[in-house]
C-alpha cells in the first residue's frame, strides 16, 4: 500500500509536519530536527528522484528526502530556469522558507542526469533546461522561520544573505522591487504559509521578475490549494502578474498513507506555478 515502502520513522516524521498542527509547533519541529542534519550533512545519494537533501516541505533528513523521492525543488528550479532569460549570474533570487538550502543547490548549479519526468515518464511536460547546469543563479538570499534550519542553510555556503522571518506574521526583510526571482517551494500548504502572503511576495519582486511557487495536491491539502488558486487568479485578474505555467505533477513525492495516495499510485501529486510580475518589460528585437 501507499507508504509501505517507507520506513515507519520516515512516515511518522512526515506525518508530524503534514498534519494540521499550528505553525509554532511546526517551527519547533524544524528546530528540533536541525541537529539531525549535522549528523548526515554532506552525504550524497545516487542523485535520483529529487535528490538526497533535506526537503523544506517535510523537514526530515536527507535520507528521508531520498526515500520520499521528493521532486519539488528540482522541478521548481528547472521550471524557473526555463522561464528566466539568460544570463542569470547577476540576478538576485529570494528563497522563501529556504529550509537547509535544497532549492539553492538546484538553482545554483543544477544536477546533470536527473529525470524530472516522474515515475515511468508520467506527469511532467516542463523542459529541463540544460542551462540550469551551465548557468546557475549566483546571488541567493534566503528567509525561514526556523533558526535551526537557517544555521544548516548557512553551512552550505550557497547564500549571500540569510534572515529569520515567519512569513504571514511579519513582512519580508527586503525593500520593494528588490529581487529578480522569488521562490516558495514546499511551504505553501495547510497550516504553513498562508495564501494571503502573495502580495508580499509580489512587493519584493521587480517588475518583470519571476515567482516560482509550489503546493501539494493530496487530499489533506486540497482546501488550501483551492484557496491558493483563487488568490492567484485574483491577482492575475487585477493585472499584478501573468501566469506562465501551472504544471501538475503526478509523482510529487511518495505518499505516507493510502488516503493521501493519488489514485492508488503510492504517490501524492503536486503543482509548479510560474508567474511574471507586471508590467512585463518590452523586449526589443534584434
Amino acid at each position: 500500500g501507499a507508504g509501505m515502502g517507507l520506513p515507519a520513522e520516515v512516515r511518522d516524521r512526515v506525518a508530524a509536519v503534514h498534519r494540521g498542527s499550528a505553525l509554532p509547533e511546526r517551527l519547533r519541529l524544524y528546530d528540533g530536527w536541525a541537529a539531525r542534519y549535522e549528523q548526515v550533512r554532506g552525504r550524497r545519494g545516487n542523485g535520483s528522484a529529487g535528490g538526497p537533501w533535506l526537503s523544506p516541505l517535510t523537514a526530515v533528513s536527507p535520507q528521508d528526502v531520498a526515500a520520499l523521492e521528493y521532486r519539488a525543488p528540482h522541478l521548481a528550479a528547472a521550471s524557473l530556469a526555463f522561464a528566466f532569460p539568460a544570463p542569470r549570474e547577476g540576478a538576485r533570487l529570494l528563497d522563501v522558507a529556504c529550509g537547509t538550502g535544497l532549492v539553492a543547490r538546484e538553482v545554483r548549479s543544477g544536477r546533470a542526469g536527473v529525470n524530472g519526468t516522474g515515475r515511468d515518464g508520467a506527469g511532467v511536460t516542463v523542459p529541463l533546461s540544460p542551462q540550469l547546469h551551465r548557468r546557475g543563479f549566483r546571488c541567493l538570499h534566503g528567509v525561514d522561520g526556523s533558526a535551526g534550519m537557517l544555521e544548516q542553510a548557512r553551512s552550505t555556503g550557497l547564500y549571500q544573505e540569510l534572515r529569520l522571518c515567519v512569513l504571514g506574521r511579519e513582512p519580508l526583510p527586503a525593500p520593494a522591487e528588490h529581487y529578480d526571482a522569488v521562490t516558495v517551494v514546499g511551504a505553501l500548504g495547510e497550516g504553513q504559509v498562508p495564501s494571503t502572503v502573495l502580495p508580499e511576495l509580489l512587493r519584493v519582486t521587480k517588475p518583470g521578475g519571476f515567482l516560482c511557487l509550489t503546493t501539494r495536491s493530496n487530499p489533506s491539502n486540497l482546501r488550501y490549494k483551492a484557496e491558493l488558486e483563487v488568490a492567484l487568479g485574483q491577482l492575475e485578474q487585477s493585472g499584478a502578474w501573468q501566469k506562465l505555467l501551472a504544471q501538475e505533477v503526478e509523482y510529487w513525492e511518495k505518499a505516507t498513507t493510502e488516503e493521501e495516495s493519488t489514485q492508488g499510485t503510492g504517490y501524492i501529486s503536486g503543482v509548479v506555478y510560474i508567474y511574471q510580475k507586471c508590467p512585463v518589460p518590452h523586449l526589443e528585437e534584434g
